[in-house]
């Protein structure tokens, strides 16, 4: 157990040991199934907790504009260019893309950093984490399974937000066509998967997110200093994207592509941005997932 527990192969000294005998019916690659580990997460209650959540704020909104009466504009912020808020109650697909617009600066951050910071950072609080790798289950099938399933939990919190808006939105506004911020429209049929295209970025967009938190999780004992470690610092990239006096050095803060996927919600869809931000993103995201899998493949696992 203690060569399982010191070092990726072996003692921490580095040396590798000859390979011993394996219970019979023992195999790598069959443990910690991915459907084990899917089970474990979805009865956890912060699962629970954060999917009504998030199924609740489409609610919250038609109660919101049934009080206050029709959207409209409000200040003069820099993502008000957007102006989704005017055709928020035009259609089902209109409403859903304003959920979207709300939630996507920070609501949506919580769940990725959620799922993704409290991975392996939960198991080390619970002083299982060294009982997992005496399993034996191998550090990297360990991270990889961990790593998959939070990234399947943050897509479906993106899915759950504009599905059950389109449902209730449908069943307050009608189905109607899209209506576009900058003028005209789109049939349900050419709407829905320009939904899709913006949920699409908005997943890609808050990779970065993914990976911090997820690094965090691999450094730390303690999953609320993962989670908010990535959000913290998610907040600090959208307060530097604020300052426009780094002119274009913004261009490298994932934060200033964040509502790139405005351009999804044009008559002639618009891709510059929204891969741009998508590279900017990615490229941040492979360097702390190598980051998570190198360090932890080193590290001296003790709770």
């Amino acid at each position: 157990m203690s060569d399982v527990l010191t070092g990726p192969g072996g003692p921490a000294s580095g040396s590798a040991p000859a390979p011993g005998p394996q219970a019979p019916g023992y195999h790598p690659r069959r443990t910690l199934p991915l459907r084990v580990e899917a089970m474990r997460q979805l009865r956890r209650r912060r699962t629970l907790l954060m999917g009504g959540v998030l199924a609740a704020l489409p609610f919250v909104l038609i109660i919101a504009f049934a009080i206050g009466g029709t959207p409209g504009s409000q200040g003069g912020s820099a993502a008000d260019r957007i102006n989704l808020m005017d055709t928020a109650t035009a259609s089902a697909a209109n409403f859903a893309a304003v959920n979207l617009f709300v939630s996507a600066g920070f609501l949506l951050v919580v769940p990725v950093a959620l799922f993704c910071g409290d991975t392996v950072a939960s198991e080390a609080s619970w002083s299982s984490l060294r009982y997992l790798l005496a399993a034996p289950v191998p550090r990297m099938r360990l991270l990889r399974s961990k790593l998959i399933v939070a990234l399947g939990f943050s897509l479906a919190a993106m899915v759950l937000l504009p599905l059950v808006a389109l449902v209730a939105g449908g069943a307050a506004y009608g189905w109607g066509p899209l209506q576009l911020p900058t003028g005209g429209q789109l049939a349900p049929s050419a709407a829905l998967p320009r939904l899709a295209l913006v949920v699409a970025f908005v997943f890609v967009s808050q990779l970065v997110t993914a990976a911090l938190a997820f690094w965090l999780s691999t450094r730390t004992d303690a999953p609320l200093g993962a989670v908010g470690g990535a959000v913290g610092l998610t907040i600090v990239g959208n307060v530097l994207d604020a300052v426009t006096a780094l002119g274009h050095w913004r261009d490298f803060l994932p934060a200033h592509w964040q509502f790139a996927w405005a351009d999804a919600l044009q008559p002639q869809l618009e891709w510059s941005g929204m891969v741009k931000g998508a590279a900017v993103s990615v490229t941040y995201a492979l360097i702390l997932f190598a980051l998570a899998f190198r360090g932890f493949s080193r590290k001296d696992i003790v709770s």
